[in-house]
């Protein structure tokens, strides 16, 4: 059988040595253990498992060489050595840096190279300081914008050029701005704002190209304005526009009977 200790290796590939660690004493204590929780295993959940045992240590490996030893023990060191660590190479550090830094630190990395950063970063701030974020050259990180920006500061985001983005805005603006979505270029998009529209308003999009969208007005629409739907070009569109015609015409009669 295999020494457990010659299967442990490094971020490198190289052997772990237990015998040439600064934490020789711990691993006689109980602190550490090879393959399970030892700081320079190459698997992140080992390195994770020693710095949670041991999280007095964490201050001392922020500046090493690898990426994920650094990472993992941001999220265990003192906060105030952290700042240093929003400059990190990596992002994977950056951001575990910054998601436990007063949140006046996470605006730093609005701009991060990495997207993955910056979606994260959008979900730490809000308001203003999160509306610079609603241009951002990545198509995911707008989204999480869109979904987390007050709907009163969603008005340049209307013509994103993502459909997403779009229909995550049309499910959220105030209803006085959904007529100025009702001509957006994608269907998916319109539909999401039929669905909010009153039946009232709904009335201006009885001629839209999508089927799904006049069966909408023909469904909710005043029945007044269902006229031009009892001959629409799809039986689903026409059956429900002819039969509330139909039951207001009943309703009338009755009344005048």
């Amino acid at each position: 059988m295999t020494d457990d200790i010659d299967e442990a290796r490094d971020w490198r590939g190289q052997q772990v040595d237990c015998a040439a660690c600064p934490h020789l004493a711990l691993n006689d204590a109980g602190g550490c253990r090879i393959r399970h929780a030892c700081v320079n295993d190459r698997y992140a959940r080992r390195i994770d498992r020693f710095f949670n045992w041991n999280p007095g240590l964490a201050d001392g490996y922020l500046s090493h060489a690898h990426f994920e030893v650094r990472a993992i023990a941001a999220k265990f060191a003192n906060l105030f050595l952290l700042p240093p660590l929003l400059g990190d190479v990596d992002e994977t550090v950056r951001w575990n840096a910054v998601r436990r830094l007063p949140r006046r630190y996470a605006l730093q990395l609005r701009g991060d190279p990495h997207r993955e950063v910056r979606m994260r970063v959008a979900t730490l701030i809000d308001g203003d300081d999160l509306l610079s974020m609603a241009s951002d050259a990545d198509y995911y990180v707008r989204l999480v914008v869109a979904r987390r920006l007050a709907p009163v500061l969603l008005g340049r985001m209307i013509n994103d050029e993502e459909t997403e983005v779009r229909r995550v805005v049309a499910r959220r603006i105030p209803d006085e701005w959904l007529l100025g979505m009702i001509n957006d270029r994608d269907a998916t998009v319109r539909f999401e704002v039929a669905q909010r529209l009153s039946p009232e308003r709904l009335a201006l999009m009885r001629r839209d190209p999508d089927w799904r969208i006049r069966y909408e007005v023909a469904s909710r629409a005043a029945a007044g304005e269902l006229t031009g739907l009892v001959e629409d070009q799809d039986s689903l569109v026409r059956e429900v526009a002819r039969s509330r015609i139909a039951v207001r015409l009943e309703r009338g009669t009755g009344t005048s009977a």
